[in-house]
């Protein structure tokens, strides 16, 4: 393993590291912060086969609304993790999740797809800021595991969200409109803004802040890109969570379309699915990390991807795979992503120690901007069949092992990187 690069700064190094705030507080705020992307997404999934039919546009139409939102994430953690590194940690949230809000209202009201694509652009760029910030406010924190476990720690939190959202957007929809919908995210992004400002303090010092302005963080992001591990669980992080977005995209048509599930029945599998995921992530963090090295963990995880992925692809081209069949397969695809999710964050912020909202803003725009050609890909191909999610998972299952294996090379050290 090679030593973690060291990145252009000028903050003090041997400065000593902010109070933490209580541990549950903590957790409750950060965990909301990074389910709030999840949440705006998974909320009104049931919905999106209304919002095609009453904006008058294609399945492909539809699924450029979470395009939109992602690309918006991607591109918004691009900007506001650096500018976190500069001006501290507190300031660029609050901001950014006003700007949600007034993004969320504005949605509810579309008339026509052309505006709501916008709006959830924007929505996307604001919403990035809980994110990014919450992933460098857990690296100044924490590092090693003990930032993993943190990690794993907060999946019980924003886990929730995919578990509960469907849920309460299927009974959303029995009293009102998908509008209602981006109403009831609006509201929940008010409830997260006013408790960030009461109960999270700014975690980074101005003795840790970077300076320097657009040409350091260029060439910061360039040295970390250039560090071949690094990049490596970038990929292999990016990779799985696009896989679970093209399960996510395709999931809400394929089941309800394809194989008949109500918009109750599909909640309901959706949950199961999170719950798993959920459960794996506390297992990760909880006994998994600190008993076997990260890079056995993360293989684990993988390799469950991978078989689930093929499984998938299988069980979709047998003509006589029911429903039951289909929504074990995608059991298994959601679990393991509480494996590797966590796993490769720790894993890329370990290595960028000084630079964490950099480093945040890297993971983040990777993730979403692979997790945005998701929904595409998983809305390709001939309509009424399954087969382009189950052709997406498995394809970027398997680009995630191979990333994992060229960059990373986990054969050549015994030592846990998160040890180091």
């Amino acid at each position: 393993m090679s030593e973690t690069p060291q990145t252009s700064t000028t903050v003090t190094k041997d400065a000593p590291r902010p109070p933490a705030p209580r541990r549950l507080p903590l957790v409750l705020v950060l965990g909301s912060l990074t389910a709030l992307g999840p949440l705006t997404i998974d909320l009104y999934l049931p919905a999106l086969p209304q919002v095609s039919a009453d904006l008058h546009v294609s399945q492909a139409v539809t699924q450029l609304t979470l395009t939109a939102f992602m690309l918006g994430i991607a591109l918004g953690q691009l900007i506001i993790g650096p500018l976190s590194d500069t001006l501290g940690r507190r300031r660029p949230l609050l901001i950014g999740l006003t700007v949600y809000v007034a993004a969320g209202a504005v949605c509810s009201f579309a008339p026509d797809p052309q505006v709501l694509i916008g709006m959830r652009l924007i929505q996307g760029l604001a919403g990035a800021a809980g994110i990014v910030i919450a992933r460098a406010v857990v690296r100044d924190l924490d590092d090693g595991l003990a930032a993993a476990r943190l990690l794993s720690s907060l999946m019980l939190v924003s886990g929730t969200a995919p578990i509960l959202a469907p849920v309460l957007g299927a009974q959303l929809l029995r009293l009102t409109s998908w509008r209602g919908v981006f109403v009831t995210l609006t509201l929940l992004g008010v409830a997260i803004l006013s408790a960030t400002a009461v109960l999270l303090p700014d975690t980074l010092p101005t003795a840790h802040r970077r300076h320097g302005g657009l040409t350091t963080t260029l060439r910061t992001m360039r040295d970390l890109i250039g560090d071949r591990h690094f990049t490596g669980y970038l990929l292999t992080g990016s990779l799985g969570f696009a896989a679970l977005f093209a399960y996510i995209a395709g999931s809400s048509f394929a089941l309800q379309r394809v194989y008949g599930a109500s918009p109750q029945t599909y909640s309901v599998l959706f949950a199961v699915n999170s719950i798993g995921m959920v459960a794996t992530g506390q297992l990760n963090g909880k006994l998994l990390l600190g008993r076997f090295p990260s890079h056995r963990v993360l293989a684990t995880g993988l390799a469950v991807l991978g078989a689930a992925g093929t499984a998938l692809l299988l069980l979709v081209t047998t003509a006589h795979a029911g429903l039951p069949w289909i929504a074990g397969a995608l059991f298994l695809t959601a679990c393991p992503v509480g494996m590797i999710l966590p796993t490769t964050t720790a894993l890329c912020l370990q290595r960028a120690p000084h630079a964490a909202g950099s480093a945040s803003a890297l993971l983040g725009t990777t993730q979403f901007l692979m997790g945005a050609l998701a929904p595409a890909l998983a809305g390709l191909g001939r309509q009424g069949t399954a087969l382009p999610m189950a052709t997406s998972v498995f394809g970027l299952a398997l680009a995630a092992s191979g990333c994992f294996l060229a960059l990373c090379r986990p054969w050549r050290s015994t030592a846990d990187p998160l040890k180091l």
